[in-house]
């Protein structure tokens, strides 16, 4: 089964992380702009943000994006 990427899910791993964007903007060295166009599905990440965003928030990659099936 083939997946789609849905919206994104940042704030809510944030808000399970107890971190907020500008913490996590810090630590990354971005821009928290960069981070709410991600949160506002603007912009998708790459694959090299998405793992350095996951491990600094302690989450999986795969739970930075709803995934829907692909009808």
């Amino acid at each position: 089964m083939k997946d789609e990427l849905g919206r994104c899910l940042l704030q809510e791993r944030l808000d399970e992380s107890g971190m907020n964007k500008e913490d996590l903007a810090r630590v990354l060295k971005y821009k928290p702009e960069k981070l709410q166009d991600f949160m506002d599905n603007k912009r998708v990440m790459s694959l090299k943000a998405a793992i350095h965003i996951a491990d600094a928030i302690g989450c999986d990659v795969k739970q930075l994006y709803e995934w829907k099936p692909i009808q």
